[in-house]
């Protein structure tokens, strides 16, 4: 048997004494597909900085090809083969697509002049390759997150990397762009690249993978051919017990009306007539394809794009919401999709993210009372479980699921009535989600109204008491939240359902 592309034994890492890794071992075959699993802090981004040489192993040992490398930076990686592809991409937002992708291929030199047109050419090329469609010219400033991940992916197929990282690479992608992406792992595959793939996403790793290695507080769990396993015991690997109930039931009876739209519509965002009601204690799932209006709506309800048609009533008042400080006055409160853009500040400490949305209720008059802030940070890092070293600690050194806890947190210092919830769980691990279905469980008992937005069926069915589905911006169709996958799934395609309201 050939020696393995990439073959760590033995990975020791430790940060102030506290142990990262505890001795893992891990190989990658050429032509293979190894799904790195485990919860956020189990050592998946510790190891595979090490494999890139953006950090240095305390014990251990590194092959690549066969061939052992003493000491392993970025530059040296790069030689050999090794590309990574974040979640989140660094590239120059100033400059084109085709000259990023130049900076990450093309030699340094001093004096020498430029082939724009080759340069562009080999851009589209690169890009045409994996089925993206963006133009070379293109400042990058002007792509979404998915269109950048796949001028990432573009970069590293041109540098002919031979082991490739993908590190959450579908968690901002649309299902288009994910189509996209899972036809160019198999295609990479078939060259005989090695990929070690990386995602929370529990349905790509039987998708794609050919096996599957699961780490656990620093250490490895184990190995296993994606054939021979399912995903309770890959779920109870990673977290070190069984999860028989991943989404938590519903234990909240419907109350009154506290949201009701009436024909409600936005030209710009060509959302139109969409009509439903959602009641206190429930928790009201809206599904539908990418591009249904879900996002829109949301962003509606929120003032960030005001209805120019239609009546919005709160609690049987009819109400303007022109802005979002109309809609916090109102009691309503949104959680964004994009958490490291729109949710929270990553710069700035905890105590300050969870009460920005309420400076003025907590700071009368300009008086700064640091310890108020201080306490109701305390409050909410109790009450939502938040794993963290105390309020003064920096959001950005957080785990995605505690970030989404905190940015959580801010909207609940609100004391909203209606909580919408955007892609609650994207991007956090298989604990840290169940944890927040569980809070958003504890939140509707208590009262409050919810609309959960997910692309995830297997959430939206397992946590909505009502589903509403759209399509081409409207709501299509009214279901219960017993609804089969097929159904839901069927009415999003735009058929007739039997059980809709």
């Amino acid at each position: 048997m050939p020696a393995p592309l990439l073959q760590l034994r033995g990975i020791v890492k430790s940060y102030d004494g506290v142990k990262a890794l505890g001795g893992i071992d891990f190989d990658l075959q050429a032509g293979e597909v190894h799904a790195l699993l485990g919860e956020n802090g189990a050592g998946k981004s510790t190891l595979i900085k090490i494999a890139t040489g953006a950090i240095q192993l305390d014990d251990g040992s590194i092959e690549i090809a066969g061939q052992p490398v003493s000491c392993l930076d970025p530059q040296t990686a790069r030689r050999l083969g090794v590309a990574c592809i974040y979640q989140h991409p660094a590239l120059f937002a100033e400059l084109t697509v085709a000259e990023n992708i130049a900076l990450r291929l093309e030699p340094a030199a001093a004096f020498r002049r430029v082939d724009w047109p080759a340069r562009r050419e080999r851009a589209r090329k690169l890009l045409a390759a994996i089925g993206a469609e963006i133009g070379p010219e293109t400042e990058v400033r002007r792509l979404s997150m998915p269109e950048q991940q796949l001028v990432e992916i573009a970069c590293a197929v041109g540098a002919g990397a031979r082991i490739v990282i993908m590190d959450e690479p579908t968690a901002s992608l649309t299902k288009k762009e994910q189509d996209l992406l899972w036809g160019t792992v198999r295609e990479l595959r078939a060259r005989g690249v090695g990929i070690v793939y990386i995602s929370h996403r529990l349905d790509e790793i039987f998708a794609l993978a050919d096996r599957v290695t699961v780490l656990r507080d620093g250490k490895s769990v184990g190995t296993h051919p994606i054939g021979e396993i399912n995903e309770a015991s890959l779920i109870r690997m990673m977290i070190g017990r069984d999860m028989t109930q991943i989404y938590p039931p519903s234990l909240s009876a419907s109350g009154d009306v506290v949201l009701s739209l009436r024909n409600v519509g936005c030209a710009t965002t060509h959302v139109r007539g969409v009509t439903f009601e959602v009641h206190a204690g429930e928790v009201f799932g809206l599904s539908g394809l990418v591009g249904a209006g879900r996002t829109e709506l949301a962003r509606i309800l929120f003032g960030l794009t005001p209805a120019d048609t239609g009546e919005i009533l709160l609690q049987g008042k009819s109400i303007a919401l022109n802005s979002p400080p109309e809609a916090i006055g109102h009691g309503i409160a949104y959680v964004p999709e994009d958490r490291r853009r729109h949710g929270v500040i990553l710069e700035m400490p905890i105590a300050e993210n969870m009460t920005m949305a309420i400076h003025r209720r907590l700071f009368p008059g300009a008086w700064l009372r640091f310890g108020a802030e201080r306490l109701l940070a305390l409050e909410f890092i109790r009450d939502l479980a938040v794993r963290c070293c105390g309020p003064e600690a920096l959001v950005g050194t957080l785990s995605g699921g505690n970030q989404q806890k905190v940015s959580l947190a801010r909207w609940l210092a609100t004391k909203p009535k209606l909580l919408i919830l955007d892609e609650p769980t994207q991007g956090v691990d298989i604990g840290a989600k169940s944890e927040i279905h569980k809070i958003i469980r504890r939140l509707a008992q208590e009262g409050m109204a919810i609309i959960l937005i997910s692309s995830e069926l297997p959430e939206i069915m397992g946590m909505s008491d009502r589903i509403g589905v759209m399509r081409e911006g409207t709501l299509v169709n009214i279901l219960p939240g017993t609804s089969a996958a097929g159904t839901v799934m069927a009415a999003a395609l735009g058929q007739d359902v039997k059980g809709a309201e």
